[in-house]
């Protein structure tokens, strides 16, 4: 029976295709540049990676680091029962630690569909006693709150056998049999459809695994392998929903029909990995970087590596001082609880914010070059200079290219001495404050740019 549902939704799909407007054709709606806006000024996301794999402990690569085979990995939905997910606990805590929206795992590397679809018998709703559509009851509690929903989806699969060409990843895997691509590319239209028609308005697609598909030498990327089809995929996406914002975790510039850019455990334009975007390919579409509460995005039992609450605000500082939003990970365990530490440190950021949320929350990339020692953002005539670390005692500034008004202590609101000149660029004496050890905030007003 759902093979039949399956081949009347694809229908339906390949009947709307030449509605679809070519991504290289692509111009933003105005709800779509409505929505950009509101997501530049977001600041704070929560990324959830929850599946199947968490019942292993190991990760959300588990099925690629082990080599399981696809016949034994296919028993883990049968005992996977998250009988204490509660959706609106979850989204409260996002609340609660000042983030505007939640990006979610709708279908990983593995294969598996963690929601309710007509185009596969591996999902949640077939496959799995619990028998319930975690991301109905998340999109629900998402619109109660306020909260956009994002869909994280993956473009590699370790399971179909329609994922063929193979990728980079996955070799190892014992089972995985050949079919066609152009199946594989419908049965993606398929399941997007669904989640752009079922889970009522959503924020957007974030697309990952192009790069499975990508030569690599070990320093670069090469040629690509195969046709994603993303003007048909990205068209559909902004046909179906306008406002849906569209990214591709590909580490490369922006494709024509993406709405954001992404950054993977790297602000914008550093590559510390090694793989990610070069500073040059970063677009003029708003930015987000993704990064761990510990070292592992789904849930890893042994991982004791947990970023403390200090390092996790200066994060948030870091990526808005470059212009980008934060996007910070929990990986759920499998009975459906998020790990209590990391609950714990996100509160702990949400409190940071109650204070100096303005500082984050609506503002630019700062115009003074990003130190260690401290970072800008600026909102209009103001700029905010975040100072990480307490014993810097004078704050040098050799190219100010703004006139300043007035420089003041964001808490006390005590003013500052100063010193400007063409010459020596701007110094600011910080010895009179006891500084914070996260963050001491200093405002700097300046002459109106209008």
């Amino acid at each position: 029976m759902k093979k039949i549902i399956y081949r009347l939704l694809l229908g339906s799909v390949l009947f709307a295709q030449p509605l679809i407007t070519s991504a290289q054709d692509y111009v933003p709606s105005p709800e779509n540049l409505e929505a950009r806006a509101w997501f530049d000024n977001a600041g704070f996301g929560m990324f959830i990676h929850w599946g199947v794999y968490s019942i292993l402990g190991d990760g959300e690569w588990v099925m690629n680091n082990q080599n399981i085979p696809i016949d034994a990995y296919e028993k883990l939905p049968s005992f996977f029962n998250p009988i204490k997910f509660d959706a609106d606990q979850w989204v409260q805590l996002a609340k609660k630690a000042g983030m505007k929206y939640i990006t979610i795992t709708s279908r990983h590397h593995d294969g598996f569909s963690m929601f309710d679809s007509k185009a596969t018998d591996y999902d949640i709703i077939d496959a799995t006693p619990y028998k319930k559509d975690v991301l109905k009851a998340l999109a629900a509690a998402c619109q109660k709150e306020g909260i956009k929903l994002f869909f994280y989806y993956s473009l590699l699969d370790w399971n179909r056998d329609d994922y063929f060409p193979r990728g980079r990843t996955g070799t190892g895997i014992p089972g995985r049999g050949e079919g066609q691509w152009e199946d594989y590319i419908a049965f993606m239209k398929a399941q997007l459809t669904e989640l752009l028609t079922n889970y009522g308005p959503i924020g957007g697609i974030w697309f990952d695994g192009h790069w499975d598909q990508k030569q690599w030498d070990g320093k670069k990327f090469g040629k690509l392998q195969v046709d994603w089809h993303y003007d048909e995929l990205y068209g559909l996406i902004h046909q179906l929903q306008p406002q849906a914002l569209v990214g591709n975790n590909h580490h490369l510039g922006v494709i024509p029909g993406e709405d954001f850019q992404m950054f993977e455990k790297d602000l914008p334009g550093q590559n510390t990995t090694g793989w990610g975007t070069p500073e040059d390919q970063i677009g003029s579409v708003p930015l987000e970087v993704c990064e761990t509460i510990n070292g592992s995005w789904g849930f890893n039992l042994q991982d004791r590596r947990h970023k403390s609450t200090q390092e996790l605000v200066h994060y948030l500082i870091k990526a808005a001082a470059y212009g980008s939003n934060l996007l910070l990970n929990v990986g759920p365990m499998p009975n459906g609880e998020i790990q209590p530490e990391h609950q714990k440190s996100l509160l702990e950021i949400g409190t940071w914010l109650e204070d100096y949320g303005p500082t984050i929350y609506g503002t630019s990339k700062g115009p003074f070059t990003p130190k260690d020692q401290y970072v800008s953002t600026r909102k209009g005539d103001v700029i905010y200079i975040h100072v990480l670390d307490p014993s810097v005692k004078i704050i040098h500034l050799e190219e100010v290219p703004v006139k300043i008004k007035s420089i003041l202590h964001y808490d006390s609101r005590k003013k500052l001495s100063y010193k400007q000149s063409a010459k020596f660029g701007l110094q600011i004496d910080l010895s009179p404050l006891q500084m914070d050890q996260t963050d001491t905030i200093i405002e700097v007003r300046i002459a109106s740019t209008n």
